[in-house]
């Protein structure tokens, strides 16, 4: 009998969470605005960069106390500009779609499915400062698994939007959850936040730690331990 037979597939507190991840972003008025502003590609594949957004990025350079329209700063709007669509690109993309693929056939396996410390890099949505870190996420299948990168696709198009550590954490718990119907779902998040510690309280090198059980992993006490051990945190 597996480790794990004691996990059961609904979990009340799961059921009283959710997290409507697709309502954090509000994606027709994005998509409106790119449309309105023809981000068509130039240079072969350099997008345009709209007036409007390379004002608003002189305009944090004079506030910064700089010169944009010296050397060194002129072209740096649309850098910046360019930069960010690069860094927000999740928002663009779908998590549950990297989960539409299936595989049934896996043998009989019946134990924990953990991809470890995969790494990321994320924005903090109040000062717009990264958020680097590493995330370990598990799930212990009922009928079917998923390709393991997947795992990775889904916290990666979460991560590149504006966040928060505690939402990350939920959010890729849940769409899991949801999209596989498990027996149960982990995901732990370590990261360092530079609203933290490059500004603020300045403290370097503090990293702060989310989790998110669902299903046995939140109910049953033995299988949540053993699956800590699995990623080194007992």
């Amino acid at each position: 009998m597996s480790q794990w037979a004691g996990c059961s597939n609904v979990s009340p507190a799961a059921e009283q969470f959710d997290v409507p991840w697709s309502a954090w972003i509000k994606r027709g008025q994005r998509m409106n605005y790119l449309a309105s502003h023809s981000f068509e590609l130039e240079d072969g594949n350099r997008g345009y960069v709209p007036e409007d957004v390379q004002d608003a990025v002189r305009t944090l350079i004079r506030w910064a106390g700089d010169d944009p329209v010296r050397e060194g700063l002129v072209d740096t709007p649309k850098r910046v500009a360019r930069a960010w669509r690069e860094y927000c690109r999740g928002y663009d993309d779908d998590p549950a779609a990297h989960l539409s693929r299936t595989f049934e056939e896996v043998g009989g396996y019946d134990e924990v499915v953990l991809l470890k410390d995969i790494p990321f890099q994320s924005h903090c949505e109040h000062h717009m400062a990264p958020i680097i870190g590493k995330a370990s996420i598990a799930y212990l299948p009922r009928d079917m698994v998923v390709g393991i990168s997947k795992l990775a696709r889904v916290l990666h198009a979460f991560a590149q939007r504006l966040q928060v550590q505690e939402r990350l954490t939920a959010e890729v718990a849940e769409c899991i959850w949801s999209h596989l119907k498990p027996h149960g779902v982990a995901v732990v998040i370590e990261a360092q936040h530079g609203c933290m510690t490059g500004r603020g309280v300045r403290t370097p090198g503090v990293g702060m730690v989310t989790s998110r059980m669902l299903g046995c992993f939140l109910e049953d006490p033995k299988s949540r331990d053993e699956l800590l051990s699995l990623m080194g945190r007992s």
